[in-house]
């Protein structure tokens, strides 16, 4: 029992460092983000979103967002999906008025459009690629048990 509790806790860390191997190093200019996810009961009930952005100085009024888009992208001969962000685009937002002499915020501001969601994994890492000065970042989403019934109509 202690040799198969040695063996879990030496070789899945292993493991995860060989399935690195297939990801190839960033090309100049990017930056190769990792993210190995602990193992949970039932995976099926997890997802995570990724996020990217950069923190900049802006006014707290306004809500901001950045265009540009998260693709992915499976390596050949290894079935691996690894996640680009070729550029993050020109900042947008809501153009509310505010007094002239409002302090500017150091805030957060992620690619604007839908969540992007992907399948929890804890046996392969996650790995996104992205230009210089692009924050990546995440988030855990879980189900809870409970369904409600929807109204027929």
């Amino acid at each position: 029992m202690l040799l198969g509790l040695w063996a879990l806790l030496v070789l899945l860390p292993l493991q995860a460092a060989d399935n690195l191997n297939a990801f190839p190093a960033a090309d100049a200019g990017m930056v190769r983000y990792v993210l190995q996810l602990p193992e949970q009961q039932d995976e099926a009930d997890f997802r995570v979103e990724l996020v990217a952005g950069q923190t900049v100085e802006v006014d707290p009024a306004n809500r901001y967002f950045f265009a540009g888009t998260i693709a992915n992208e499976t390596i050949p001969g290894w079935g691996f999906v690894r996640y680009m962000i070729s550029s993050l685009g020109p900042m947008a937002g809501t153009l509310m008025a505010i007094n002239p002499g409002t302090a500017k915020v150091r805030r957060f501001i992620a690619l604007g459009g839908e969540t992007y969601l992907i399948r929890y994994n804890s046996r392969v890492p996650i790995v996104v690629y992205a230009p210089e000065g692009v924050e990546v970042r995440y988030r855990i989403w879980r189900t809870g048990p409970e369904t409600t019934a929807m109204d027929r109509g």
